[in-house]
């Protein structure tokens, strides 16, 4: 793991995190175009470990397409250009010989909607480990107990493991995506406003999901719902057409902001 450079000063929107703190994920200059469209501009600043941090910014501000470049989800896109440093641990994701799948193993994606595959419950969460080469029916099912209890599933489940994933609730669903991200051993989670489609009950306790995972992974959470990311992160990131307008402790950011920009946001005067 590394630190945030000492020499970030109070003014520098990625000096945020007090000296000496663990950083898990550390972007450095980050820019990203597709084709001749540039959609982050000099993106830097880190995101402590074992922490929630929020990414909050209008529509269109490149929230999204940035957690896209942490896993290299972009690499998919025809004409996706990158340019500054990734590092995960450390080190540079966008290395040469860095193994794109042995990044997406330790840094796990959840999206908007639910995605389970079509198969029972028990398969889905299976599915990563399968490609990792673990056999064993007693490995395999031990590891998918771990991931579904850390993702607050196996209670409601254990007796379902068969049942299609398809027939399990919204609510359900996230979590049991989230289940099989963990399955394969992650360090970090990047969560694109997971909430999103969930009512209220399974939206309470998806936050309260999210202090568990806390504990243990490294969280960066896209949220448009500013009372969510007030509510549950440790840190938060402004952007603002693709340029990294703040960052800092969420407290703070949200009580005393730096950026004129970002109090106008944060009050509702745009956005």
């Amino acid at each position: 793991m590394t630190s945030l450079p000492e020499t970030a000063s109070g003014s520098d929107p990625a000096s945020g995190v007090t000296p000496g703190v663990e950083i898990a994920l550390e972007m450095r200059a980050l820019s990203l175009w597709y084709g001749n469209r540039q959609v982050l501009d000099g993106v830097s600043f880190g995101v402590p470990a074992r922490t929630i941090t929020a990414l909050i910014g209008p529509s269109g501000c490149g929230k999204s397409s940035l957690l896209r470049c942490l896993n290299r989800l972009n690499d998919e896109v025809a004409g996706c250009r990158v340019g500054g440093q990734v590092l995960v641990g450390g080190v540079d994701a966008y290395a040469k010989d860095a193994l794109v799948h042995e990044l997406r193993r330790r840094v796990g994606m959840v999206f908007q909607r639910p995605n389970p595959f079509p198969l029972t419950v028990y398969e889905n969460v299976a599915y990563g480990l399968r490609l990792l080469g673990v056999r064993r029916r007693r490995e395999l099912d031990e590891r998918i107990e771990f991931a579904l209890k850390s993702a607050s599933l196996w209670d409601e489940v254990a007796a379902r493991l068969d049942d299609s994933a398809l027939s399990l609730s919204l609510g359900q669903q996230q979590r049991l995506v989230i289940a099989r991200a963990i399955a394969v051993g992650p360090e970090i989670l990047l969560m694109d406003e997971p909430a999103s489609a969930l009512d209220p009950a399974a939206t309470l306790r998806f936050e309260e999901l999210l202090h568990e995972l806390a504990q243990r992974y490294t969280v960066l959470l896209v949220t448009h719902n500013m009372q969510q990311a007030a509510r549950v992160s440790d840190y938060t990131a402004f952007l603002h057409q693709g340029r990294l307008i703040e960052f800092g402790e969420t407290d703070a950011l949200f009580t005393n902001p730096h950026q004129r920009q970002t109090e106008d946001y944060i009050t509702g005067r745009y956005g």
